[in-house]
């Protein structure tokens, strides 16, 4: 808003105040005494340039954009601990109970005991806020000492940990929530308490779906993954405490749909085709996960051009999608995730 106000605008326009019969000339004196206070203007618009934005939400960052949001109580999600499973067995390989509370260690990842599922079955969770506790699997070390313990092993992850929510997540968040506003319990409000829940990555909600009075609410986890039934039912108890007095609520992971893509590519020279694979899975992982809950359909043409902007390929052709050369259709309740991709040359 005030990029003209520099130092040689500020100055010269200073400079054209004083009459001409003044010597004006660099050195002089008059413009060795305008010069310091040019500077300093043209720093004071500069600092309130960037006042202005951090004023708007579009344009606000850190924690600016947080007390921005909070005026609304759109309060920024803080890091938040995975929960997985976790596997306990004895000598002879049999299930076996563990304390609640005693402590695991995988890779310099620390987890702690708890709730019991079932025999030998633990919810564990991170001693780390954040993603990185779900990046571990394998054969945990027992922290403490646990008898007729032989092997814990770290598994499934039931709740996935998240770091702290980026400037760009609060701000899409913001304006969701300012554009589509809640009231008594309509499906605006369903979806902002949904998304709340640390783990949920994304939801759609169906009123009315089982007669007046009943909502369905479908979710993924933040990777864009069917949830698993701990985080469903942590977002029912949850919804069950804000809704309204008279609504019945059912909470469900959406179903997958394995996607399978073929084709052969030309590639350019000093490429591989296992270094393409390897590249356009994540492409298509990341398309995938983009889209969820946000298109009804996997787009072959989408992928055609995805792959052609993988370094290295130069043309395709052959391209099947689930072994057909149209679009993959998905219902409300489904979510597309990579199953196999196959190139060939």
């Amino acid at each position: 808003m005030y990029e003209q106000m520099t130092y040689s605008y500020l100055l010269q326009k200073m400079l054209d105040l004083v009459t001409a019969d003044v010597d004006k000339r660099e050195g002089s004196i008059i413009y060795d005494a305008l010069a310091p206070a040019a500077a300093e203007l043209s720093e004071l618009y500069a600092q309130l340039d960037v006042s202005m934005n951090l004023a708007f939400a579009d344009t606000s960052s850190g924690e600016y954009l947080s007390r921005r949001t909070a005026d609304f109580g759109i309060i920024r999600q803080p890091a938040a601990r995975t929960k997985r499973l976790g596997k306990f067995y004895g000598a002879g390989g049999n299930p076996v109970d563990v304390p609640i509370g005693s402590r695991y260690s995988l890779n310099m990842s620390n987890f702690v005991v708890r709730e019991r599922l079932s025999s030998g079955s633990f919810i564990l969770e991170s001693e780390l806020d954040g993603a990185a506790g779900n990046q571990q699997f394998g054969e945990m070390l027992p922290i403490d000492y646990v008898s007729s313990l032989a092997r814990a092993e770290l598994s499934d992850v039931l709740v996935p940990g998240e770091d702290e929510e980026s400037d760009e997540q609060l701000r899409a968040r913001f304006l969701v929530e300012v554009q589509n506003p809640g009231t008594s319990g309509n499906v605006s409000d369903y979806m902002r308490w949904t998304t709340s829940v640390a783990g949920v990555g994304g939801a759609r909600v169906m009123p009315l779906w089982d007669g007046p009075g009943t909502v369905k609410v479908v979710i993924v986890n933040t990777d864009k993954q069917p949830a698993s039934d701990v985080l469903q039912q942590t977002v029912l108890v949850y919804l069950n405490e804000q809704r309204p007095i008279g609504a019945e609520v059912s909470v469900v992971s959406a179903s997958s749909v394995p996607i399978h893509i073929k084709a052969k590519v030309t590639l350019a020279a000093g490429f591989t085709v296992q270094q393409v694979n390897g590249s356009f899975v994540n492409t298509v992982r990341a398309y995938l996960e983009e889209t969820a809950f946000r298109v009804n359909y996997v787009s072959i043409a989408k992928l055609g051009t995805l792959l052609l902007s993988i370094p290295g390929v130069l043309d395709y052709h052959g391209l099947l999608l689930n072994g057909g050369g149209a679009n993959v259709g998905l219902n409300i309740d489904e979510v597309p995730v990579v199953w196999q991709v196959e190139l060939e040359v």
